[in-house]
């Protein structure tokens, strides 16, 4: 059991080579106020050892304590190279065990909050109401700690079934021009997502470790010719498989074609409200499962009455 006071309130704080200087209870946030037990740097142009220049207090947003939001005042020095003929003359100190770049929320919590929004889903204006900071703070936290790894090719490890499929993803510009992006799925996780529906983006594949692309034996898709060509030139060895979605929506786009022709080969004209095959239109795509007695009978008295070589009925037998 630890009973030294300071080693306790380092053991708090979570972080080494800092010294608690005291604690400021109320008002809320409670606020810690830390500084640096690091031996003092020399300069980095004459090696000369530096000395104080001035002392900032800098605000971080921490993780709660005890149930209430917390704010760490790191105690930052900027420090100075007493040689006058240095070019270099001052710096402020930095310690990305505390605080990374310019950032106002410390490692630490600003780790918590890309594994609570990106592990737990949860949005960030709750994680921001758990940390009582503003939304933008814990936002570039989450987008800075969590590109690194959406990009570390260890994220999902090695994968046997991968998957590409398109997502509309945002309206853009002042006539809301719709943006697609290509999202790359392995082992229930996102393995990429790229800008752009063509085979380019999604042949980005190749930047992977060679013995990652080769263990990959399946290889869903939606049919595209852009898809496929990413299949046939990137995953050659892979066996392609057809998304079930898609495969029913072109065997629907097929019958509906079917039907049509038929309509203008029989009447002459499009559909219209009282013809039988523009009215036997949703009876033919819907899943015979989803229908009872009369609706199949209603089905098979329209085909008779609208199609008498029997064309569509065989297309909706093939679908």
């Amino acid at each position: 059991m630890e009973i030294d006071a300071t080693h306790v309130c380092r053991l708090l704080v979570g972080l080494c080579d800092v010294e608690v200087v005291g604690v400021v209870r109320w008002p809320a946030p409670m606020q810690v106020h830390v500084r640096s037990t690091m031996p003092r740097p020399a300069c980095s142009w004459c090696g000369t050892t530096a000395t104080v220049k001035e002392t900032r207090r800098r605000r971080l947003v921490d993780l709660p304590c005890f149930g209430t939001p917390t704010v760490l005042v790191w105690r930052q020095v900027r420090w100075r190279c007493p040689n006058r003929s240095c070019p270099v003359g001052s710096w402020m100190q930095i310690d990305d065990r505390i605080v990374a770049g310019n950032r106002g929320i410390t490692d630490g919590a600003a780790r918590w909050a890309c594994e609570q929004v990106g592990r737990h889903g949860r949005t960030v204006s709750e994680v921001a109401d758990d940390l009582g900071c503003d939304w933008h703070t814990v936002n570039r936290a989450v987008i800075g700690y969590g590109l690194a790894l959406v990009v570390d090719p260890d994220r999902i490890g090695p994968v046997a079934v991968l998957g590409l499929d398109e997502t509309s993803f945002v309206r853009h510009g002042p006539w809301r021009q719709r943006i697609w992006s290509t999202a790359i799925v392995g082992r229930w996780a996102a393995a990429g997502c790229r800008r752009g529906r063509d085979a380019l983006p999604a042949c980005r594949l190749a930047q992977r470790p060679t013995g990652w692309v080769d263990a990959i034996r399946y290889v869903t898709l939606d049919l595209s010719g852009a898809y496929r060509l990413v299949a046939d030139t990137m995953l050659p060895a892979a066996v392609q498989v057809a998304d079930p979605f898609h495969v029913v929506r072109i065997a629907g786009e097929r019958l509906d074609d079917t039907r049509r022709r038929v309509q203008n080969e029989t009447l002459g004209h499009r559909g219209r409200k009282r013809d039988p095959l523009y009215r036997a239109r949703k009876l033919l795509v819907l899943a015979d499962e989803h229908l009872d007695d009369d609706g199949r009978a209603r089905r098979q008295g329209l085909l008779r009455a609208g199609d008498p070589r029997g064309e569509v009925a065989d297309a909706w037998t093939a679908n």
